[in-house]
């Protein structure tokens, strides 16, 4: 498929991996239809969802994906379904641990208000009360409103189908956790960044820049390098507390503080200066 567009790098690939001819003298290959994993494909569905939703709730923040976080919280249902993908859901969202929790109303407030507008002329003088129903609904009716689903209510001794149009759903997360929903499925973050966490960040962000310079350099990706650097003094306690980590992702067989470097970059409000020298 991708042999007219990159013509070259895909005839190696395919000579590579097959020892055949060439991929331009190969036949188109037909799909197998048995193949087709359904199920994998709604899993993988909710894992792109859930990790979409996660990283717009960092960005609702304005905290940097570079940034770790303690933990990710998802609604204890899917736990079965992505039990062998937690560590992909960790990684691409940047957190030290996710939990299934059965209960959410323990990290965010849900609430049930009715859309004025739409049912003001089916209720009329039982508004009070259904206003009041609303109130108590239980999680689980909550839910299925968020995923487009009716519920029955009585209403004033008559049986409505209460759709998701007629009322308006809000959540809010409590004091130190930020949640997204989309489609029903919630994931809730926990955004207390202690200071280990915090340093942490800063290392990321101080690696993201050195790999970025030494592109700017024109280094080869196997180029050793030393690193020279200048900064604040918790910044400093920063990249000393994770020096092995920044050597082994920038190829740095040497970081050295050099205080003449001037601070012209910014790292997570730090003023850094950095150079890089090939060795």
């Amino acid at each position: 498929m991708i042999a007219p567009v990159i013509p070259y790098l895909s005839e190696e690939i395919y000579q590579n991996l097959t020892g055949n001819e060439s991929v331009h003298l190969a036949d188109f290959p037909k799909y197998d239809e048995s193949l087709i994993d359904l199920n994998l494909e709604e899993k993988m569905d909710l894992v792109r969802s859930l990790i979409s939703t996660g990283r717009y709730v960092r960005e609702e923040n304005k905290i940097k994906v570079r940034q770790p976080l303690p933990e990710a919280l998802i609604d204890g249902k899917n736990k079965k379904t992505l039990a062998n993908l937690t560590n992909l859901i960790m990684e691409e969202l940047n957190v030290k641990k996710l939990t299934f929790a059965d209960d959410l109303n323990a990290f965010m407030t849900l609430s049930v208000k009715p859309n004025f507008r739409e049912v003001g002329k089916v209720f009329g003088k039982n508004m009070g009360e259904y206003q009041n129903k609303l109130s108590e609904l239980s999680f689980e009716d909550i839910v299925r409103l968020q995923n487009n689903q009716n519920i029955r209510m009585t209403i004033g001794d008559e049986e409505y189908d209460i759709t998701p149009e007629m009322v308006e759903i809000r959540y809010t997360a409590k004091e130190g956790f930020n949640v997204g929903m989309e489609n029903g499925n919630f994931i809730i973050l926990d955004t207390r960044i202690t200071d280990e966490l915090k340093m942490e960040g800063n290392a990321r962000e101080f690696v993201s820049k050195v790999q970025q310079l030494r592109k700017d350099n024109g280094f080869d990706i196997a180029d050793r390098i030393i690193t020279y650097y200048n900064a604040d003094d918790d910044f400093e306690v920063s990249i000393s507390n994770y020096l092995d980590y920044i050597k082994n992702e920038t190829l740095s067989i040497e970081i050295n503080k050099d205080e003449s470097l001037n601070k012209d970059l910014v790292l997570n409000d730090y003023n850094v200066g950095i150079k890089l020298e090939k060795k």
